[in-house]
């Protein structure tokens, strides 16, 4: 069976029923050629969208991708089920005048999933997804991208369709770095500006396809004006069934959140049975649980932003466990992509449990996630991968030892080899 491309309708089915075929299976389903004129055919995109997935069915998906995050996902699950439902229940026809928009807030430290775990989501639904990075923005009529420009994006992942890009999914990381942080004698371009700028967009907004700073889109539009070939008006694209996700470490907000929690206890005010000897005990973790709004416009973001945030889900850091499970057990794991560059050249390794131990081990010592797990990798691969393609070793298993000591694994190997 050929590969249905992400993004298509009919890739519903099968990624959400269907069992995760093996690795090596996998490679061989992926590599399959589009010879087939009717397969071709059937990867066109359709404008019509249909969406009949439930929360459990996204969760089970992402626990293929992304180890842990369990409250997350299941989240996540809801906020899409209920966002999707609605935008097919209106292109069906049946309005909802009031409907509010859940525009999700994923926080939590660097490495853990948050990205990886909107666009696997994405991908299962369907959708055309942007990512995009909240530091390269700035006010309107200043230097800097215009967050318009993440509307268009949408037109350019959907193939220049209009009407699929209008149910997108926008991904905005590091919004924290757009809280202001006291008062400055000028404009604050890139932090309030922005903000301002996005509330128009995540709720109702009409965008231009054709940006007004583009000049050679400009001149083709009114060039097929003039033809007869294009509109008077420039076609825009409405942001109402377009969901927003923003997310970003916020670093320091846990302290903040541990001092209202340790106020409202001392003073008796608090709505839950929290003592201040609780508090001082609470981890990041357990304290990002507890962020109220509050905090939010605290930290700098402005209460009409925070309040187009209506889904807020705080993730976990990683511990060594979770690294070691995001190594043995998620199908994007990091391992394949060693197997693979090791393969190029003809070398089978395998890994060890205890191999993997000791590699999330050392990852979880860089504080940076599973990121770490490349940073480590490449430490301990590096020397391998130059030498071993020029010798005669053909496969090796990776060990705590070679973790451990991968140049004397090297030497060992290479005398084993000769």
């Amino acid at each position: 069976m050929p590969k249905i491309p992400s993004g298509h309708p009919d890739a519903l089915g099968p990624v959400a029923q269907g069992p995760a075929a093996s690795p090596r299976r996998r490679a061989r389903r992926d590599a399959a050629p589009w010879t087939k004129p009717e397969v071709a055919a059937a990867a066109a995109p359709s404008e019509q969208f249909t969406f009949h997935l439930k929360p459990r069915e996204i969760a089970r998906h992402l626990d293929r991708f992304v180890i842990g995050q369990t409250e997350a996902k299941k989240v996540l699950g809801v906020a899409l089920c209920d966002h999707f439902q609605h935008v097919r229940m209106t292109r069906e026809g049946v309005e909802a005048p009031f409907y509010q928009k859940q525009n999700v807030l994923l926080l939590g430290p660097t490495g853990v999933g948050k990205t990886h775990l909107i666009r696997s989501a994405a991908e299962l639904i369907g959708v055309p997804f942007v990512k995009a990075d909240a530091t390269k923005f700035s006010e309107t009529g200043y230097v800097g991208g215009d967050v318009d420009d993440l509307v268009r994006d949408l037109v350019r992942k959907a193939g220049g369709n209009v009407k699929r890009a209008e149910h997108g999914i926008i991904y905005l990381d590091e919004v924290d770095k757009l809280a202001t942080r006291g008062e400055s004698g000028g404009r604050d371009v890139s932090g309030r500006g922005v903000q301002t700028n996005l509330l128009k967009l995540m709720e109702d907004g009409d965008v231009p396809v054709v940006s007004p700073n583009d000049m050679n889109a400009q001149i083709q539009n009114a060039m097929s004006t003039m033809r007869g070939n294009g509109s008077a008006q420039p076609e825009t694209i409405n942001t109402r069934h377009i969901l927003f996700i923003v997310s970003g470490a916020f670093a320091g907000l846990d302290q903040r959140i541990r001092s209202r929690l340790l106020t409202a206890a001392t003073s008796g005010t608090g709505t839950t049975d929290w003592t201040a000897s609780k508090v001082s005990r609470l981890g990041t973790d357990a304290l990002y649980a507890e962020a109220m709004t509050s905090d939010f416009i605290q930290y700098g973001l402005e209460p009409e932003f925070v309040g187009r945030l209506p889904v807020r889900v705080a993730c976990h850091g990683l511990d060594a466990d979770d690294l070691f499970n995001v190594l043995r057990k998620s199908e994007s794991s990091l391992i394949h992509q060693y197997e693979r560059a090791f393969a190029a050249y003809g070398i089978e390794v395998t890994f060890t449990d205890a191999g993997l131990r000791s590699l999330a081990r050392m990852a979880g010592q860089e504080n940076t996630g599973a990121r770490g797990l490349m940073t480590v990798c490449e430490r301990v691969f590096r020397d391998l991968k130059f030498a071993l393609p020029s010798s005669r070793v053909r496969q090796f298993e990776v060990t705590p030892e070679l973790v451990a000591d991968p140049r004397t694994a090297l030497r060992q190997l290479l005398k084993a080899g000769r």
